[in-house]
C-alpha cells in the first residue's frame, strides 16, 4: 500500500478529477494549504510590505492506493495537473510513502482490503 500525497495548482482540480476516475481511482481528499517553492510566491503576488515571500494557495491531495494503482495513479495526476503540454513551474509536486497500515472504522478491516 501507498500514500500519493500530491500538492497542485487548485485550478488543475477538475483535470485530475477526471484523470483519476479514467484509471478507477475514486477515492481522494483534498485539503486546502498554502506554500511556496521554486516560484517563491512570484507567480500570483509580490513580496509584503516587510520583504517577505507571499505564500499561494494550492491544494494537497491525498490517496491511498494498492500497490497495482501506483503507477496509474502518478500517471493521471500528471496528466491532469500539468500545464499545457510542457508544463510550467509551480505545477506541484507527487509524493509516493509507504503506507503501514490502513484500517476502515466502520467495518474494522485492514490492510489492503480497507483502501
Amino acid at each position: 500500500m501507498k500514500l500519493i500525497i500530491a500538492i497542485v495548482q487548485p485550478n488543475r482540480l477538475e483535470q485530475i478529477k477526471q484523470a483519476l476516475s479514467q484509471v478507477e481511482v475514486f477515492r481522494l481528499t483534498v485539503v486546502d494549504c498554502l506554500g511556496y517553492a521554486r516560484q517563491k510566491g512570484e507567480q500570483n503576488a509580490q513580496r509584503t510590505d516587510d520583504g517577505s515571500i507571499q505564500l499561494l494557495r494550492k491544494l494537497q491531495l491525498q490517496i491511498a492506493v494498492n500497490e497495482e494503482f501506483v503507477e496509474p495513479t502518478v500517471q493521471a495526476i500528471l496528466k491532469g495537473a500539468k500545464t499545457e503540454q510542457e508544463g510550467r513551474i509551480g505545477d506541484g509536486k507527487i509524493f509516493v510513502l509507504p503506507l503501514e497500515e490502513c484500517v476502515r472504522i466502520r467495518t474494522s478491516e485492514r490492510g489492503p482490503e480497507a483502501i
